[in-house]
This record gives structure tokens, sequence and C-alpha cells, in this order.
């Protein structure tokens, strides 16, 4: 059974950090596509980062140079690193996976997601 568990998150002023993990269990074979999404209140889902199983990356324009994915293989565990924070950023964020070798931004592609964890930028 395939089960995505989420840490991290919370309350940060703007221009802070915050890092979330998620770790991923229950895939079989050797391919592991993570990523990483947001939802603020009142708007839809979007893709904010991913690492496909070949290790390459792909941002959302709007973090690209403030957010880092990363992924260790032997954990199976997906972190997001966000650095200079800003209330935009807000919003409740959910780790999804796929057993590909590479994934995609639109969220309805994914079937498996983590339980999501707040978090929220103050000005």
């Amino acid at each position: 059974q395939v089960e995505l568990v989420q840490s991290g998150g919370g309350s940060v002023q703007a221009g802070g950090s915050r890092r979330l993990s998620c770790a991923a269990s229950g895939f079989t074979g050797r391919k592991l596509c993570m990523g990483w999404f947001r939802q603020a209140p009142g708007k839809e889902r979007e893709g904010v980062a991913l690492i496909h199983s070949t290790g390459e990356t792909t941002y959302v324009d709007s973090v690209k140079g403030r957010f880092t994915i990363s992924k260790d293989n032997a954990k199976s565990t997906s972190y997001l690193q966000m650095d200079s924070l800003k209330p935009e950023d807000t919003g409740m964020y959910f780790c999804a996976a796929q057993g590909t070798l590479y994934c995609t931004l639109p969220p309805v592609t994914y079937n498996n997601w983590g339980q999501g964890t707040q978090v929220t930028v103050s000005s």
C-alpha cells in the first residue's frame, strides 16, 4: 500500500525559510518521481516543484531561485527547501508521487498524496 507522510511547515515571517519532508513507502520498482504542490484558500491546487526519477528538477516560475527540491533515494524521501518566503507562498502544501521516470506539474495526474501541511508566511 502506497503511503506518503509529510512533515515540516508552520508559520514564518516574509524572507524566512522552511523545509518540508515527504517520506514515501509502498512503491515497487526503481522509478519514483516526487512533487510538491500547494493550495491557497479559494484557489486550485498548483504544482510547485518536481524531482524526476533521473534527478532532474522542474519548478514553477514563481518559486525558481527560492525553492529547492531534493530526494534521498535510499529513504524514498523528498525535501522542499523554501527560502526567501513571501506571503503569496502561504497555503496548504502537499506532496505526491508516481512510480514513473518523469512526472508533470498538473495535480490531476497524481493518485498518491501526502496528508498536507500548512505553511503561513506573514508580512
